[in-house]
């Protein structure tokens, strides 16, 4: 890996980094105190965050897709090119059709963490959709075109990238996401 490459690598693994550290510590924050509800109110506090969160949500899609497209042939398959790209297409088709499905039963403040802002609206556990396949289909299915762009690119540091983003949401999840929604439902 070229200098430049190995700069983009960590441009990627950064930004995920901050990602997860800016969405985590916010939702902490709100989970335990209130601290952006009890200054801005709830739709204003949710009004900011999801603006400061999709921002560096894109942001991290593009610093991914960087990556791979810097990275391109750095990965040595034992398939021909044509094989990876129709793999890494289906892998994308899959990923994002999943998780639009889930964004469309959820809705588009569900997909933002509404419910930390605002635990009066949250809606409960949900069974329809994706979720009467997987409990979780935005963190696991949803993250098939990440490896999917890998495979189509043959960057092995995308491949590399794009596991150490699905393993932070994950941690993300289990450590922010899934005790705060538990709590919000404990009697469902």
């Amino acid at each position: 890996m070229t200098a430049a490459q190995a700069a983009f690598f960590a441009y990627a693994i950064l930004s995920r980094m901050a990602y997860v550290l800016f969405v985590g510590g916010v939702l902490r924050r709100e989970d335990r105190d209130h601290r952006y509800t009890k200054r801005y109110g709830r739709a204003e506090a949710f009004r900011r965050f999801r603006r400061t969160a999709s921002i560096i949500m894109n942001h991290d899609a593009f610093a991914l897709v960087v990556l791979c497209v810097a990275t391109r042939g750095t990965w040595d398959l034992p398939v021909r090119a044509a094989v990876s790209i129709a793999i890494g297409a289906v892998l994308v088709i899959i990923g994002l059709a999943t998780k639009l499905w889930a964004a469309r039963t959820l809705g588009s403040n569900a997909y933002y963490w509404h419910n930390f802002f605002d635990p009066e609206a949250a809606i409960g556990p949900v069974s329809s959709g994706p979720y009467r396949f997987i409990s979780s289909p935005m963190y696991t299915v949803g993250y098939l075109p990440t490896y999917g762009l890998a495979l189509i690119f043959r960057s092995f540091p995308g491949f590399i990238a794009a596991g150490f983003s699905q393993a932070a949401i994950l941690a993300f999840y289990f450590l922010v996401e899934k005790p705060h929604f538990q709590r919000l439902h404990r009697s469902s």
